[in-house]
């Protein structure tokens, strides 16, 4: 919570109040990693006043280089995901009034984001670049095409933020398995939003990368988990003053999204997802009898995202009730179920208090399947 506080209140001095709605749970994993590196004590920690997204509580929240970059990378990649919910017409941004007023507040995103990275030294050319690259790259893949080819621009992107956090905590020698962790994160999180959102896209006609290039569920399952073990292998060479609470990040939540999104899979597509098959089961190859015993209504449809005002709105909502720290949500936009950030790392938590040598919660007992 102090990471997420700390990312929203670096977005909001860096671009204005409404800049904070791009607060998100990736970006402050570039300000945990940071704290990690240099400790909490160098990365900087202070007394916030009370807010109310905290209830109208005070809390201790980080500051300094590692908020700042984490805020320039979320300004940067909101800025761009606007532009295409613009270009894509998506909901209200049909209508030209909120469309110009959608690319006005983008531009601002752009100017904050390029001024929080100049401050901590982040060239954000090297995002920008990415991301205008990425258009290029889907529109020559096609059936056969390396879907690693469509996942590079998002690998070089965070590849580039994670390294960046080694020497803004003074330990170079961190940059590369970081950079290695990054690109590997960038991959996940690219594999993930085409898995579940393969269906959704193809209902909309919108692009899918494992449709586009005709990679199979089970191609993309085995890339996912080659990129679990190798960010897990990423942060082992790295050295941290306290990594545990980026261990947690990086090495259990993100093995948690993976099981998630490929889990829900199963569920929809396997064999007996939603019970028995239809029909009278006293009754053995008789013809379907709707409402019989046993027979159990299809799943309701999934429900379409939410646009990006309507998002934001919501996105407040939550945070001032706390639902998004504590309890079972479904995301403000994607509408997609997820856990709390307290709830979903308590047990690990849990299992790292018990070492008082800070060493990794993965050697100190045998309660993480890790």
């Amino acid at each position: 919570m102090a990471h997420l506080c700390g990312l929203c209140l670096a977005l909001r001095g860096q671009a204005g109040q409404f800049a904070r709605v791009v607060t998100n749970y990736d970006g402050l994993v570039i300000s945990v990693l940071t704290e990690a590196q240099a400790g909490a004590e160098r990365a900087g920690r202070r007394r916030a006043g009370p807010c109310a997204l905290r209830g109208m509580r005070r809390a201790s929240v980080a500051e300094g280089d590692g908020a700042r970059l984490a805020a320039a990378v979320s300004l940067i990649l909101a800025s761009a995901k606007t532009r295409d919910h613009v270009t894509d017409q998506d909901g209200l941004l049909a209508y030209r009034p909120v469309a110009a007023a959608a690319r006005r507040i983008a531009g601002v995103w752009d100017k904050g984001g390029a001024r929080a990275g100049a401050g901590v030294g982040f060239d954000t050319a090297l995002l920008v670049g990415a991301v205008e690259r990425q258009p290029e790259v889907e529109a020559l893949a096609g059936p056969g095409t390396p879907l690693l080819a469509v996942t590079e621009p998002t690998e070089t992107a965070t590849a580039a933020a994670f390294a960046h956090t080694a020497h803004l905590a003074g330990i170079p020698g961190n940059a590369a398995p970081l950079a290695e962790a990054g690109r590997l994160f960038g991959r996940l999180a690219h594999l993930l939003d085409a898995v579940e959102d393969q269906e959704k896209d193809a209902a909309s006609g919108a692009w899918n990368p494992l449709t586009a290039t005709g990679t199979p569920r089970a191609e993309a399952r085995r890339l996912a988990a080659d990129a679990l073990h190798g960010i897990r292998l990423a942060l082992d060479e790295a050295e941290f003053t306290d990594g545990r609470l980026a261990h947690v990040l990086l090495v259990h939540e993100l093995g948690r999204s993976v099981e998630r999104a490929f889990g829900e899979e199963r569920h929809r597509h396997g064999a007996g997802a939603y019970g028995p098959a239809p029909g009278n089961p006293y009754a053995p190859g008789a013809p379907p009898h709707p409402g019989g015993p046993g027979d159990l209504p299809p799943p309701p449809p999934p429900r379409e995202p939410r646009g990006l005002i309507p998002g934001c709105l919501v996105f407040v909502g939550m945070a001032c009730t706390c639902q998004m720290c504590c309890g079972t949500y479904g995301g403000p936009w994607s509408r997609r179920r997820r856990d709390g950030m307290c709830k979903s790392c308590g047990d690990c938590c849990e299992c790292c208090s018990c070492c008082s040598d800070g060493c990794q919660c993965c050697e100190c007992c045998g309660c993480c399947d890790c």
